[in-house]
């Protein structure tokens, strides 16, 4: 695996799943693999979880890294070809990319949504110009379309908490006061296209998300109906993808409360907010399992960034 941009570069979900586990039981096994080596994260957008993870899986494994915010620190990049640049960008992609592929030997990229424009984010320039430009390997830590890393730490956590071999996994929307995007929804459904269960998705209508990442997924626009007898329940807020980036509904009765979730288990990728998303007996619950999916971001991209090392 050179790079990893999306859930279906693992090889094998199944077998990253029992890796990344084993990898729990003695982090600091491989710790060689990446001695005298540097990773550099790169940050367009706001991150606690996926810094800090990303950076304590790098350090496991013997990796110098550095860490640079593009909203506070260098330039401003300029992605498009041909680009008179006289404006407000000093430096273009296709020089940042070769510099940096010279100061480190992995480079990670997390840069959202714009929501304003599906073309544009649809084209994920910040990150397939890295990949195009870069000589080292390339990261996703979130593009405008996918969270690979969450979408792992999602896979991880279901295995080490399921009961049954089949179970019934339900992806809620939520509902939520800013326009959020679909990368996380996005990777989730595309990794339980790898998964042996019973899935469902469930959002009002108006809410449905790329039929080409959701085709032959079920979708029930009924949320209790949905909910019946789940196993897991994740829930997610997204803005709407036919009206690109719109809020079309902020509909309190789909907040997920402890009633609706039965004996379910609770999983959200975090940030959350507290009674607008999901009340506080759901979180506050033996239920909830997202303190356990944020601790599974590290041997995500432990797993990740261990097999990118044993191709160097």
């Amino acid at each position: 695996m050179k790079n990893y941009l999306h859930i279906s570069d693992l090889e094998n979900l199944q077998d990253a799943v029992k890796e990344a586990i084993a990898l729990k039981q003695n982090p600091y096994q491989f710790k060689e693999l990446g001695k005298q080596k540097t990773i550099c994260l790169l940050f367009f957008n706001n991150s606690l979880r996926t810094r800090l993870s990303t950076q304590k899986a790098a350090m496991t494994l013997g990796l110098d890294v550095m860490v640079m915010n593009f909203g506070s620190e260098g330039w401003q990049l300029e992605f498009e070809d041909g680009t008179v640049m006289d404006q407000g960008k000093s430096e273009h992609v296709k020089e940042a990319a070769k510099v940096v592929s010279q100061y480190a030997d992995i480079v990670a990229i997390r840069a959202f949504a714009g929501l304003i424009d599906k073309e544009k984010d649809e084209a994920e320039i910040v990150l397939k110009s890295f990949e195009k430009y870069a000589s080292i390997p390339v990261v996703n830590m979130e593009s405008s379309v996918g969270h690979p890393l969450q979408a792992l730490a999602d896979a991880i956590t279901l295995e080490e908490h399921k009961t049954i071999k089949k179970p019934k996994i339900v992806l809620s929307w939520a509902p939520h006061p800013k326009a959020l995007p679909h990368a996380v929804a996005n990777s989730f459904v595309e990794m339980m296209k790898l998964q042996d269960a019973d899935f469902v998705i469930t959002h009002p209508e108006g809410y449905e998300l790329n039929q080409e990442i959701t085709k032959d997924c079920k979708i029930v626009y009924d949320q209790e109906k949905a909910l019946e007898n789940a196993n897991f329940v994740y829930v997610k807020n997204w803005s709407s993808y036919s009206n690109y980036g719109k809020v079309l509904s902020e509909d309190k009765n789909w907040m997920m409360t402890k009633k609706k979730l039965g004996d379910a288990k609770f999983m959200h990728c975090l940030p959350v907010r507290r009674n607008v998303v999901v009340e506080d007996a759901v979180l506050d619950s033996n239920q909830s399992l997202v303190i356990d999916q944020a601790n599974n971001r590290t041997y995500s991209a432990q797993l990740v960034l261990k097999r990118i090392l044993e191709k160097l």
